[in-house]
């Protein structure tokens, strides 16, 4: 029995939404979808993603979320890619992505879910296959394995315990998602609140008042939140902060980019010692995990090894690395099951050493195991000789009043190789200029660290992943140049 679902201010019953559920593998199988097959997954949060997503389980089929801001060319990859059986999605949706859809998929828009409900015995549900975000080259299916039968029973232990651990997962919970669903942690969080939870709360979209007046009205117990949706909470006036009762809140957890620490550091204070954050990659599940009482004392850290997950930092060549060197993070996490990337297995061995992985990002361990993540290795500056981690600004301008959203990286400099660029997205109705965001940027962080430009977009453009795509970014500075980065 799933949980009670509660979307756009109607309640749905675990019956009704169960029933939902079957009907939509009745379709699903009757287009063809059988065990270990992939029903890919375009639309808005709201209960029919649940239903295709839940169906789709029942029939030991993968579910495959894709963004819903893509086009055809984009959506049309991954439905081709992940030799997708099923297409979920709605009328307007088709037809932003029509000319892409490949021939002998079939497309369901009807979520009544017409004929017949699946009746069969449920088979071993498969997890959720994402497209990564593609920071070389196209995005790649992450498909997990199942494990072997002897194995199967342990790793799902492992799988669940760490699932509480990172989202705090129990029976009764009355959780909160505004997340996108097409990402694959807020859609694996989903997963798990609607098998275990009293109430799940799924938004359209975040607005952050109203996430408070959801807390106190329904006596919230569980949330999940992202560090850009803490930096709108925290800039609500204190008038407005005053006027909810956060007190039934227990346990926040957030993943998918680091927290910068003053803004998690504001949210405790705020709101308590429920604020969790984890360090976690679709290809390695959730590697660490930290409190609020450790990021207080290990402010800016990810956190430590979660269960039996394994860390090392290893320089370009592969060798391991002493406790404050900054390098790639390889890891593996054994609470998840072995993954392939889909029709692209010379990818895997490309990111693995000594049976760990790297997704490309770098950081640094300290004495007591704690790990920072840095930046993603492909998004380092060398300016001038000198080592620059975009992360670390990105982290210090996110908190300017006016700025929505932003992302720093290196455009081609003929006196230091490369010089600093900042994109900025305003706030609705904000007038920000360049010297303003630089002048900011001096009280926050050392000089050699401001960008020297400064560009203004109404949108960023997004990966996959929802990250913001900094390759589409920085390539016209290096087309210009002549020169790659």
């Amino acid at each position: 029995m799933t949980a009670r679902l509660l979307f756009g201010g109607r309640e749905t019953a675990p019956e009704a939404f169960d029933e939902a559920a079957r009907r939509a593998a009745g379709a699903f199988a009757r287009a063809g979808v059988g065990e270990g097959d992939v029903v890919c997954i375009l639309l808005h949060n709201g209960p029919a993603f649940l239903e295709a997503m839940f169906g789709a389980r029942l029939l030991g089929a993968y579910s495959c979320p894709i963004n819903w801001h893509y086009k055809a060319e984009e959506a049309g990859w991954i439905l081709s890619d992940s030799g997708a059986k099923v297409l979920a999605t709605d009328a307007a949706l088709r037809a932003q992505i029509e000319g892409g859809i490949p021939r002998g998929v079939a497309v369901h828009t009807d979520h009544a879910w017409p004929g017949e409900p699946w009746t069969g015995e449920a088979r071993k549900p498969r997890m959720a296959m994402p497209y990564t975000s593609g920071t070389t080259g196209r995005a790649k299916g992450v498909r997990r394995l199942p494990p072997p039968p002897a194995e199967a029973a342990a790793m799902d232990a492992l799988y669940r315990e760490g699932f509480k651990h990172v989202h705090g997962i129990e029976p009764g919970m009355r959780a909160l998602l505004s997340a996108p669903l097409y990402h694959s942690a807020p859609q694996g969080y989903a997963t798990q609140a609607m098998l275990n939870a009293d109430l799940f709360v799924l938004e359209e979209k975040f607005d952050a008042e109203r996430t408070l007046a959801l807390i106190e009205e329904l006596k919230l117990t569980h949330a999940y939140l992202v560090p850009t949706m803490f930096v709108r909470l925290l800039r609500l006036s204190d008038e407005t902060r005053k006027r909810y009762d956060l007190s039934s809140m227990r346990f926040v957890s957030s993943t998918g980019s680091p927290c910068p620490a003053e803004v998690k550091r504001g949210m405790i204070e705020w709101w308590g010692p429920v604020i969790n954050e984890s360090y976690a990659a679709s290809e390695l599940g959730y590697v660490t995990s930290i409190t609020s009482a450790e990021a207080l004392r290990k402010p800016g850290s990810a956190g430590r090894a979660l269960g039996q997950a394994r860390l090392s930092i290893r320089d370009a060549e592969g060798r391991e690395l002493p406790q404050g060197e900054v390098g790639l993070i390889y890891a593996r996490q054994p609470a998840f099951p072995d993954f392939s990337y889909n029709n692209n297995p010379e990818a895997r061995r490309k990111i693995e050493i000594d049976g760990l992985w790297s997704m490309g990002d770098m950081g640094y361990l300290d004495a007591e195991g704690y790990l920072y993540v840095c930046d993603r290795a492909s998004d380092m500056v060398i300016s001038g000789g000198v080592n620059i981690y975009p992360a670390e600004i990105e982290a210090a301008l996110i908190t300017m009043p006016g700025v929505r959203d932003c992302a720093v990286f290196g455009i081609p400099d003929e006196e230091f190789g490369e010089a600093l660029c900042a994109a900025v997205q305003p706030d609705p109705g904000a007038r920000l200029d360049a010297e303003q965001v630089k002048g900011f940027l001096r009280n926050k962080i050392s000089s050699y660290k401001v960008p020297r430009r400064v560009d203004f977009h109404p949108e960023l453009p997004r990966e996959e992943s929802g990250k913001i795509f900094k390759r589409r970014l920085r390539a016209p500075y290096w087309e210009k140049s002549g020169r790659r980065i």
